[in-house]
């Protein structure tokens, strides 16, 4: 089990893509894929899935380069900003306060470059709105139900999964390991609520987002996704899918927005009830690991994927060679 740190990090809140143009951002993810709107200014446009209560779990800002400004996590409460603020710089990474309503219902926050280079939020108050689970005449698109998780590829794993599991109280559910002696970690997918994973750490060029996993309400969702998005002539947005992953069980699809950003619908894995959890083991050249069934990731799926802001400048963080390869042996 996880060590328990003094504060409580509940789960995944949010996301913030960076895109080029708002208009054609919105018209991919909330008219193709049927994301909520549930507010807008002249620079960000803010979404939702079907299920949630916080007002947003998607921020598109608009910017001159595609790319992610932050992924946040929600807290227990307002002091737990505190702690969290003594513990980053206690390791010396930069920190800086965001006051209240800064992102449209937001409260006070705590914004974090984190020892791989995330640029990480955390944050207690949001404003609520009516949760639309039941609102079936308001169904459009893929389904979407809420925000699951985040993967991000990181130069060195053992260092930033010592850093979520001792530090920050996170648990593992699986992980993958190379071959031969001494088998190295090279993926990690992390939980806080009980589910498989809040944040996924995968070995590669970074630090980037690969991708925001969105929950959608069944199988038959992602499909929709397919059948809309060649309707409207979007068919070169699927990037991978659908399939079925091995770890996690999950049943995805992902996409690629009009400006490179990747998200994964994604449906079916399964729940972890006991703080006890014996996390799953992978070899890296398990063909089923990551695709059960279904096609062979192609090589954007390792080669591409969302730089990341620094906290401080605004400007995209400096990419980094991983430690250990970025695929397995049986992609080229």
């Amino acid at each position: 089990m996880s060590p328990q740190p003094p504060f409580n990090i509940t789960r995944a809140a949010h996301v913030e893509f960076r895109v080029t143009d708002l208009d054609r951002a919105r018209a991919f993810y909330s008219d193709a894929l049927g994301f909520v709107e549930t507010g807008s200014d002249q620079d960000r446009v803010y979404l939702g899935g079907m299920e949630e209560r916080d007002l947003y779990s998607l921020v598109l800002r608009k910017a001159e380069s595609p790319g992610v400004g932050h992924i946040a996590f929600r807290i227990a409460s307002e002091d737990d900003l505190a702690r969290l603020e003594e513990l980053y710089r206690a390791h010396h990474c930069p920190v800086r306060r965001v006051e209240a309503d800064v992102e449209l219902g937001q409260g006070r926050a705590l914004r974090v470059q984190d020892p791989s280079g995330l640029p990480m939020e955390f944050f207690h108050t949001m404003a609520q709105r009516d949760r639309l689970l039941q609102r079936f005449d308001r169904y459009r698109g893929a389904h979407v139900m809420r925000l699951d998780h985040f993967n991000c590829q990181i130069p060195d794993v053992q260092q930033s999964y010592d850093w979520f599991t001792k530090q920050l109280g996170f648990r593992c559910s699986e992980y993958t390991v190379t071959e031969g002696a001494p088998e190295q970690l090279w993926a990690a997918w992390l939980n806080r609520k009980q589910d498989v994973h809040d944040l996924a750490l995968m070995s590669g060029l970074g630090p980037r987002v690969h991708h925001a996993g969105f929950w959608v309400s069944d199988q038959t969702s992602v499909l929709r996704a397919c059948d809309i998005l060649a309707s409207l002539k979007l068919v070169g947005s699927i990037e991978r899918g659908p399939g079925r992953h091995g770890l996690s069980n999950a049943f995805f699809l992902y996409l690629r927005d009009p400006d490179g950003n990747r998200i994964e619908l994604y449906t079916g894995d399964y729940l972890i009830a006991d703080p006890d959890w014996n996390p799953i083991r992978w070899s890296i050249n398990d063909p089923r690991r990551a695709t059960f069934w279904g096609h062979t990731p192609p090589p954007s799926w390792f080669d591409e994927a969302s730089s990341v802001e620094s906290i401080e400048t605004g400007k995209l963080q400096p990419l980094i060679v991983p430690r250990l390869k970025d695929r397995p042996d049986f992609v080229t």
